[in-house]
């Protein structure tokens, strides 16, 4: 979830404010703001650093836009305004950002996406309180203001501009949640369906709650796999590096089933309102927080009565719509600015509707389709006429929308080894931050993996006509171990043809479209995980979120299974322990896994797609 401020911050422009703090010093990236620092007071006494950018010359009242980060504000609203609210200058705003609480020039204690206050204490304080408090000091402290207020912001700051809009200050009228997660066990930065995100777990932790502002750990090896590997089980890392001093890791270790301490996180059971105009965006490369967006935006949308709910989504990675053309993403080309697109047609217009009168609402669902490299406008998501087409495992590596005939060979295996798991992105694996290539790993070539003893292909013969995906990705999957739990990680795969040439370098590319893990553990209860009988046959569910891909006629669609994918997925031990945080090294073990595809267990994929296209 950690966005750094030059991506996804805000920027600040608008209004005559008038506030008690003498104007700073700070030099300006733009002649046309005045910049003030001020002190916030919240209910409970402690104060927010925040800094307020005002227009000189505002053109009458203008609303306020306001960001809220634990990523430290300070000098960063340069960039900001060079880049992500740049579309939005000209229209008028006043931009505000703040520190939150415990974090950087901020008072009081930081907590990890602090869950919601006692309704009935008149002193306690969440998120949602803070923001409340911060908004109606502005209306107060700032002379010149239109009385509306709007909040948006990436990541950890989208999350924050969700919270906020759950009980809203009545004069915040447009809200942007923009790659927020939503739920941190089902989904997003620490857990997928219950399997640990290890990598960037442990890395985030150390950053946020070594110190007030944002700590790199040091590796003491270039290729952090080999430092994971060698760290061996999750118990040695209190005991070699944590020393219990981390809250958040100590909550992993203490909550490693889906209970009460992540179900009051959240927001998932609190999106039962559209409270305010809410524009949510995600990007389909995001390689922290996928799920949150489309989530919030499917809860929401049950409870739209206003049509106030809307979805953008790009080809982005973790808020790769911020900053910059957005025309590409490693190795990728998306054939336009997807990133001024955005910024300019989508984000500026919703503002400057709901905020200024000014324009008309975007449409309910801006889509990026991948692989056609076009913009797609819908009037729901997912579109209306998706059916879902089910593409079957077949023996000898074999995918086909035909189902497995009766004397199919029963299943395909291999050897699991926790002491050589599957890379999740080609050695050496550099850290995540500021590691460059974990903003790309997402659509980096899968031939690292692709042969593999212990990685399974299955892949389809080159398409006749192109196949559209417009909505759900699952895998229903049957599967046996001969451990008592395991993983199965499932990754969709766009195989390019070898004489690909626009451009050339793609040519035989294997373009990962999603990737997910299933926990054996917890095929039947995430709260309640219960080990597999060795060589029983069960049906997993993998869900690969949702997707809006074209796979061209002529490339073939593949499916990659294994039973690892290290280290951004912790390690499975294989054999059933009560608490794989509290699990040791000897735990560890080899198992074969088998994975089924006769027709009474037809191992598939099921794609909601849209109809061909007429000529």
């Amino acid at each position: 979830m950690r966005h750094q401020l030059r991506i996804g911050a805000g920027a600040l422009v608008a209004l005559c404010l008038t506030v008690a703090n003498a104007p700073s010093q700070a030099p300006d990236a733009d002649s046309r703001f005045e910049r003030t620092e001020a002190m916030v007071p919240m209910r409970d006494g402690k104060k927010l650093f925040t800094t307020l950018h005002v227009p000189k010359e505002p053109n009458g009242p203008v609303p306020i836009i306001l960001l809220r980060t634990p990523y430290g504000i300070d000098g960063r609203a340069e960039r900001l305004l060079r880049n992500y609210f740049k579309d939005m200058i000209d229209d008028g705003y006043a931009f505000v950002l703040q520190d939150i609480r415990g974090r950087f020039k901020s008072e009081g204690t930081f907590v990890m996406t602090r869950p919601a206050r006692d309704p009935n204490d008149p002193k306690a304080v969440d998120e949602a309180s803070d923001t409340y408090d911060t908004i109606e000091w502005l209306l107060k402290e700032v002379k010149g203001n239109n009385g509306r207020v709007g909040m948006l912001g990436i990541s950890y700051p989208g999350w924050l501009a969700a919270v906020a809009m759950l009980d809203p200050h009545p004069a915040l009228k447009a809200v942007s949640p923009q790659a927020s997660p939503i739920d941190m066990f089902l989904g997003d930065d620490f857990h997928h369906s219950g399997a640990f995100r290890l990598s960037y777990g442990f890395e985030y932790v150390a950053m946020m709650e070594t110190d007030k502002t944002n700590f790199s750990f040091h590796f003491d090896r270039h290729d952090t796999y080999d430092w994971y590997l060698k760290l061996g089980a999750l118990s040695n890392v209190n005991r070699k590096h944590f020393k219990n001093a981390l809250p958040t890791w100590n909550d992993f270790v203490a909550h490693p089933n889906y209970d009460t301490f992540w179900k009051t996180q959240s927001l998932e059971p609190r999106l039962t309102r559209v409270t305010v105009p809410t524009l949510t965006v995600g990007g389909w490369y995001d390689q922290e927080d996928f799920r949150g967006p489309l989530k919030m935006y499917e809860l929401l949308e049950k409870h739209d009565k206003k049509g106030q709910n809307f979805l953008a989504v790009g080809p982005w990675n973790h808020g790769g719509w911020a900053s910059g053309k957005a025309d590409r993403l490693g190795r990728v080309p998306f054939g336009s600015d997807t990133g001024g697109h955005f910024r300019k047609e989508v984000q500026a217009p919703f503002f400057a509707h709901y905020l200024k009168d000014a324009g008309k609402a975007p449409p309910e669902a801006r889509m990026f389709l991948t692989g056609a490299n076009t913009w797609e406008t819908y009037d729901s998501w997912p579109p209306k006429g998706a059916t879902a087409r089910k593409l079957y495992f077949h023996p000898k590596g074999k995918l086909s929308f035909d189902p497995p005939p009766e004397r199919a060979a029963e299943a395909s295996e291999y050897v699991s080894d926790p002491a050589n798991p599957v890379p999740y992105r080609p050695r050496p694996v550099r850290p995540t931050y500021p590691g460059p290539e974990w903003p790309e790993w997402m659509v980096q070539d899968q031939r690292f993996t692709h042969g593999r003893p212990d990685v399974l292909s299955f892949e389809t013969e080159p398409l006749a006509e192109d196949v559209t995906v417009a909505g759900a990705m699952k895998v229903k999957l049957f599967g046996a171990t001969t451990g008592t739990d395991c993983d199965w990680v499932v990754r969709l795969i766009d195989v390019y043809p070898e004489d690909y040439k626009k451009p050339p370098e793609l040519a035989g590319y294997q373009l990962l479209i999603a990737g997910e893990p299933a926990r054996a553990r917890f095929r039947k209860s995430l709260e309640k995980p219960e080990p597999v009988k060795p060589g029983a046959v069960e049906e997993y569910l993998v869900d690969l979120v949702q997707g809006h891909h074209r796979f061209r006629k002529g490339h073939r669609i593949m499916v990659q299974v294994s039973s690892s994918w290290f280290p951004v997925i912790d390690r499975n031990p294989q054999k059933f322990v009560p608490n794989i945080f509290e699990a040791e090294d000897a735990d560890f073990q080899k198992a074969t896994q088998k994975v089924y595809h006769t027709p009474a267990f037809a191992s598939r994929v099921e794609l909601d797609v849209l109809p061909a296209r007429t000529k």
